[in-house]
Parts: C-alpha cells; structure tokens; sequence
C-alpha cells in the first residue's frame, strides 16, 4: 500500500473504530435480533404507555424507513428495508490527530455487503473507487468488523426501553422517563465496559422519547451521564420516512465493482 509513512497505523485504528461501534454499540451494534419489540402487549385504550411505547418501535411492518444514530463516538445517517433483509449506513468519523478524515458507508442486502471509503486531510493516503465495492466474507478475518442485518430496530430503541423503570406519558405521542441503562440487554447497548463506568447513576438515565401520527416511533433520546473518563453525551436514534423511502436494491453496473485488496488489509487491521 503506497501512502504516507506512519498513516497506515491511523487508518488501521479509524476504520478499528467503525468495525468496534459495528460490533459493540447500540448503533447498529450489539443486541442481537431487533425485529422482536413487538412482544410487548399491543397498544390498546388499556396498554401503560410503556407498553405503547414499546408497540411503536419499528419490528419490521412498517415499510422502508430511514434512520439516524448518535453516541458518543459515532454519528450514523441511513435506511433500513426490513422485508428485503437490508440497510445503508453512512458515516463520517471527525478529523484523527493527524487530521485524516475518513467517510465510510455500507450496504447489506441479507448475506452480501458492500462498501465505500474515502480518506482525506492527508498526503499519501490510500484511494478507493467512488463506486460500491463488494466484499468477499471469506477474505475477511473478523467477521465483526463489518455490519450484518439483524432487524428493523437497529439503534436498539426496543432493549432500551425494555429497561424503563418509569414511563409518562406528557401529551400525544410525547414520552419521558428513566431508563437502567446497566440491566440486560440495555447494557449491551453501550459502548463495552460504559454501563459499569456508570454505575448508580447509570440506573437513572433520563430519556425522551416521541411517536407520531402514525403511531411509529419517531425518536429516542437518553441524556447519558458522565463515567469514567467519558464525559455526559446525548444518545439519539431518529426513525422517519416509513413506507415513503426508496427500497434499498443491489448496485449494478457502473455502480458496483470488486473490492481491492487494500480495502480486506484495512477491514483486517
């Protein structure tokens, strides 16, 4: 790989750090199955608004949506199409001390992904095709360090609020409460090691939450306290566009090409 001496470590570790919020956080990441929120009761004029809460999380009806996802290391824009097994995820990591920026995107359409990568800010780093590389599973030695289709709720909407300790309904389709960010499933939704960082504090988390007309939700927000070494944050998942974004279809043609060799040495490490 031609590129500028002492860059390869700090691509290894930007694209290690969208291969670790993958595979480890809340954001397309770590709970499992999403498609199955939807255990929670039916709302109904009975349901606790916990319950209706739970029963406008998206489990895979409600069409081709687009999502956005933010924590504390990683902001994610893209759609998710639940009947064809498929999303898009795009993102773009803030400047690395050595100023290099890197934009990144997958598409996963059931078994087969595909990728885009472009560095910046930087002489001497690697170019990749402006196109959609298919990658080849079998040359990749960590299966985690690329996504994989998993559900409809991908930022996890539905553990989370599984965890609510208290839910209130403030007006139509406005939420509040408090979440056990460090019970179960929920925990797994943070960053490794987080929940625990967090300790009693994080059995108290403040959340928003807001469904719309359509009785989908429409966005989640927890105000994360400070622990540890990692200060108070805002985690954001945003659902919107149901049944009205374009499906998610293979690349083709001029669209797509093979992924090089250099793009299996990053994903690698």
């Amino acid at each position: 790989m031609t590129q500028a001496t002492g860059s390869a470590g700090t691509i290894r570790r930007a694209v290690g750090t969208v291969a670790a919020m993958l595979a480890a956080t809340t954001l397309l990441g770590g709970c499992g199955p999403k498609s199955e929120p939807a255990a929670a009761p039916p709302a109904s004029p009975t349901a606790t608004p916990k319950e209706a809460l739970l029963d406008a999380v998206p489990d895979g009806t409600e069409g081709v949506f687009r999502f956005t996802g933010k924590d504390a290391s990683s902001n994610l824009t893209g759609r998710i199409d639940p009947e064809s097994k498929a999303f898009e995820m795009n993102t773009v990591m803030a400047p690395d001390k050595d100023g290099i920026t890197m934009k990144m995107s997958f598409l996963v359409i059931e078994d087969k992904i595909w990728m885009k990568a472009k560095f910046s800010g930087h002489p001497g780093l690697p170019k990749f095709p402006n196109k959609w590389m298919v990658l080849d599973k079998s040359k990749l030695t960590d299966g985690d360090s690329v996504p994989t289709f998993d559900g409809a709720d991908q930022g996890n909407a539905g553990p989370l609020i599984e965890a609510a300790t208290s839910v209130e309904e403030q007006g139509p389709g406005k939420y509040v409460g408090f979440i056990d960010v460090t019970s179960g499933e929920a925990a797994k939704a943070l960053e490794d090691g987080e929940a625990a960082a967090l300790g009693e504090a994080g059995k108290h988390v403040p959340f928003t939450a807001l469904v719309g007309p359509d009785e989908h939700l429409a966005s989640l927000v927890l105000e994360i306290p400070a622990g540890g070494e990692r200060k108070a944050y805002q985690y954001v998942v945003t659902y919107a566009d149901y049944g009205s974004t374009p499906k998610i279809t293979v690349p083709t043609g001029s669209a797509a090409t093979k992924a090089p060799a250099m793009a299996y040495e990053m994903l690698n490490g």
